[in-house]
This record gives C-alpha cells, sequence and structure tokens, in this order.
C-alpha cells in the first residue's frame, strides 16, 4: 500500500491541479468506491457537486480535499491501487475508472479516481476544528509534520511495551510509516525489527526519526516508490525511489554497508528485510 511519501507525492498534484475548483458534476461509476460513504453514490455526487475544492490535505498515508464553503471533506481511500489523476476531458476512460469528477471552468481537465482492485474509494466526512476528517481523530501526527513532538513520541515508544518495527506501524502512535520505510530507516538506524521499545534511549529514538525522515525525503524527491504502474503521481508517472532502496526487496544481495547477505523474514503477514550482521537481534 502507498506510504507517507507516495500519498504527498499525490497531494502536492491535487493541490496544483484541483485546488480552488469548482465541482459541477460528479458520476460514479462503480457502488464499491463509495462503500464509506453510508449515504450512497446519489447523495456523495448530489453533496459534493457545485462546491469548491479547498487546499488538498494529508497526514500520514490518509488524503483529503476539504470543501472550501463548509466544514467537511472528501476523504481518499487510495488502498492497494487507487489512483487519483488529472486526465484531459477527451480523454479515453480507463479500465477501471470508478468515479469522475468535472469542474465548472474551462480547464479542459477532469479528476478521475481509478483504482484495480477496489479497495479503495472516496468519501465525504465532516471536518473538526482543525480541518481534519471527523474519522481521523485517532490518527498521530506523521514525522514530516512540524507540530510532531520528538519528546512525546520517544515517551510513548517506551510505554507501549511493544517492538519496535510493531510500534512504526502503528498509526496511533506516528502516522505515514509503512513497511518498506520502516525497514530502510531500521536499516539506516541498525535496529532490528523485533527490538524491544522499552530499550531504546533518547539518543537512539533521535536517530531513529531522523532516519525515518531522511529516508521519506529522498523518496519524496524521487516521487516515492512506484514496484509497479499501480502507485503513480496525478500525471501517471511513477516513482524511481525503489532504485535506491538499501534494505526493503532485496533478499540475498549484499548489504551495502558491511556486503553480509540481507535477509527476509515473515511478519505480521507481510516480510521484514534486514542485514543480519548490521541489526542483531535482541538476546532471548
Amino acid at each position: 500500500m502507498p506510504e507517507l511519501p507516495e500519498v504527498e507525492v499525490v497531494r502536492r498534484g491535487l493541490q496544483r491541479w484541483a485546488c480552488g475548483r469548482t465541482v459541477a458534476a460528479v458520476e460514479v461509476l462503480h457502488p464499491r468506491a463509495v462503500r464509506r460513504h453510508p449515504a450512497g453514490a446519489a447523495d456523495f455526487a448530489a453533496a459534493l457537486t457545485g462546491h469548491p475544492l479547498g487546499a488538498a490535505m494529508r497526514r500520514g498515508k490518509y488524503l483529503w480535499l476539504p470543501l472550501g464553503d463548509q466544514p467537511r471533506a472528501v476523504l481518499a481511500h487510495l488502498g492497494m491501487s487507487g489512483q487519483l489523476l488529472i486526465q484531459p476531458e477527451s480523454a479515453p476512460d480507463e479500465k477501471h475508472l470508478r468515479i469522475r469528477i468535472r469542474f465548472a471552468d474551462a480547464a479542459g481537465t477532469e479528476l478521475r479516481f481509478v483504482d484495480q482492485r477496489t479497495f479503495g474509494g472516496l468519501s465525504l466526512h465532516d471536518t473538526g476544528p482543525e480541518g481534519l476528517p471527523d474519522v481521523m481523530a485517532h490518527i498521530a501526527r506523521d514525522p514530516l509534520d512540524p507540530a510532531f513532538d520528538d519528546a512525546a513520541f520517544h515517551t510513548a515508544l517506551r510505554r507501549r511495551r511493544t517492538t519496535v518495527k510493531r510500534a512504526l506501524l502503528d498509526q496511533s502512535l506516528i502516522s505515514g510509516v509503512g513497511n518498506i520505510y520502516a525497514d530502510e530507516a531500521l536499516w539506516r538506524t541498525r535496529l532490528h525489527y523485533e527490538r524491544p521499545t522499552a530499550t531504546l534511549t533518547r539518543p537512539r529514538t533521535a536517530e531513529l526519526l531522523l532516519h525515518i525522515r531522511e529516508v521519506m525525503n529522498e523518496a519524496l524527491a524521487a516521487g516515492g516508490t512506484s514496484f509497479d504502474s499501480l502507485y503513480v503521481n496525478v500525471n501517471g508517472e511513477s516513482g524511481y525511489f525503489d532504485r535506491s532502496l538499501d534494505a526493503y526487496g532485496r533478499e540475498d544481495e549484499p548489504c551495502r554497508r558491511c556486503g553480509t547477505a540481507l535477509r527476509r523474514r515473515p511478519w505480521m503477514n507481510r516480510s521484514s528485510y534486514f542485514c543480519p550482521n548490521c541489526q542483531r537481534p535482541p538476546r532471548g
């Protein structure tokens, strides 16, 4: 699933091409694409039509477009294959086009939600005083958020009594970090994914956060990580950070630090990639 860098790339595209435009019409082509909107497809289309879209927002892996004239927002769930594309109105429909949003201006482009596996979708939600959709109240700030509190994160991390990778993927503790960037940050910090959080000192937590931010900013500069054609920006272009990965997906390849063959281990229905020399497992 897309992580913070991939979602941020999409947010930037929406900010450029959709912000400030007024919705003229909405066409829902597959009911599953609005299944998180309880009132259904017709209500979703009617509630969005006629309203301007505000500045594109993101917290962690979550992306939304506020309505510019009322406290509501369109929340996008990209799922495993969801794409938000800005396309010319004359462009042929994509095979897996699920939602089309037309605008009232003469720019000649429209917003399309395309989703091959139909795990994602769009939904409309009320927003709170800070503009956060109500269903996201439990989502923590992400490490690229200027308001992220490093000291509070360290305290919460130590109290969780869990392992470090589990903590990094806990979106109520720190948002935006997924399997790929957790493995990359842990490799850079030389921490094993099963390291107990209670053993992390404040300097080690600071080092871990430094590497999380570094790897995410590097991924952003490369347009994100795209292992296939499903992860693209609003113009349909793939990122290329997968060429720079140090750990994730590199089983049996030499560690770029010490030359030891990297390993992959099953972990929580996923995989963890690590260097057995640089990232020693915890004792016991």
